[in-house]
């Protein structure tokens, strides 16, 4: 009877053990669903028209949320995802604390010198450069949270840090006084677009250089809650790295986002959800709408085992997705900055052009600004694809 105990013990443990993420080993659902989101990224951010373009593939005006709004927090989430996984495979490697901290103020510094100058290209107008941008907030999310991550590996510390992000932020921006301006509600609207504490600041910090004049969506103190955003990912790798089953992980990402979308949506109601403000209530709702996405990766790659064709090319932008973003921004400058006459027309950029005369006949301006986008994500994918089949990995 013991021994059969024993033997019965020594054939379960085994399969135990492979539920349990090494340190080594990638998750290709993580990949996946980071390629998916900086493929929309791209889209999102290269319409042929602006003004054309559908409604889900641009950003709410204010107050309320699209797709297109969820893509930013989304490649937030899964980098803080990267941090636990990222740490850890460096950890068995031998890597001491010290330098693990040199590698997150070397990656955070490049990337943020590398927003600034994407900018500024091809044109670098220093007086009026932008400082803030997409690449400059993942730097900072990324420096606070890996430093956090390397202080304490609780989740529940983690988690506590990440709730005092989020009320933090409510507070300020409900409940203290703007100077100037007044208390938000009795003197002022709540999240006025340029009566509140974010846009005050950085019209203080970098005048002249923000992106909407006199505010700007990647504001320094929105960073708060974006950091908050990265440690829900963080808590999310934390989860992923257990020794619980694959379904269980995934039941358990499937219940943390249903929990999100829904404090999400009833936080919302007194903290507008909000993306260029990143509202706690935004948080909460991007976070349960990415984890939803990574449930369904987790669900059909981890366990149904349906990693085939369909994967390729969102592992092709996922395993260099900073890269491919870092392109299409150039390419979009480049675009931008090529100007062009036609025969008695007037002077127009090169992307504008492009636009009028392939796209813009195709259906109606709104499917043609679509045609374009995805023209432009499928350039993109070119040198990705490149990258990929010569195993060459770029770690910014």
């Amino acid at each position: 009877m013991a021994d059969s105990a024993v033997q019965q013990s020594s054939l379960e443990m085994p399969q135990a053990r492979s539920t349990y993420v090494k340190p080594s080993q990638r998750l290709v659902s993580l990949d996946v669903a980071r390629g998916i989101t900086i493929a929309f990224m791209i889209l999102v951010n290269n319409a042929g028209s602006g003004r054309f373009a559908y409604w889900p593939l641009k950003h709410s005006e204010w107050n309320g949320w699209t797709p297109t709004d969820l893509v930013f927090p989304s490649f937030l989430l899964l980098a803080g995802i990267s941090i636990v996984f990222s740490t850890a495979a460096r950890t068995a490697r031998g890597e001491s604390k010290s330098i693990l901290l040199l590698h997150i103020f070397r990656r955070a510094v490049i990337l943020f010198a590398i927003g600034v100058l994407v900018h500024g290209f091809p044109e670098f107008p220093w007086a009026t450069l932008r400082i803030y941008g997409v690449l400059q907030r993942i730097a900072l999310c990324y420096l606070v949270v890996g430093i956090l991550y390397l202080s304490t590996r609780r989740a529940a510390t983690l988690a506590g840090i990440t709730v005092a992000c989020l009320l933090g932020y409510w507070i300020l921006m409900r409940w203290v006084p703007v100077p100037g301006y007044g208390l938000p509600v009795r003197d002022i609207p709540l999240l006025d677009k340029n009566m509140n504490w974010v846009a005050f600041v950085d019209r203080h910090i970098f005048p002249g250089r923000l992106y909407e004049k006199v505010r700007d969506p990647e504001g320094l103190l929105s960073t708060i809650p974006a950091i908050g955003t990265t440690l829900l990912g963080v808590l999310t790798g934390i989860w992923l790295r257990t020794a619980r089953s694959f379904s269980s992980k995934a039941g358990g990402l499937l219940a943390a986002s249903v929990t999100g979308i829904a404090l999400g949506s009833l936080w919302g109601v007194w903290f507008p959800i909000n993306k260029k403000l990143w509202t706690s209530s935004f948080v909460l709702l991007a976070g349960g709408c990415t984890l939803l996405l990574l449930a369904i990766c987790h669900l059909l790659i981890e366990i149904k085992k349906r990693d085939g064709a369909w994967t390729y090319p969102w592992r092709v932008f996922g395993s260099n997705a900073i890269v491919a973003y870092i392109f299409a921004e150039l390419l979009e400058a480049t675009l931008n900055a090529v100007r062009l006459t036609p025969p008695g027309g007037t002077t127009i950029s090169l992307k504008a052009f492009i636009y009028q005369r392939v796209y813009y006949p195709i259906v109606n301006p709104s499917f043609g600004s679509l045609m374009y986008s995805l023209s432009f994500v499928l350039i993109c994918f070119v040198p990705a694809a490149l990258l990929y089949k010569k195993k060459i990995f770029i770690k910014l």
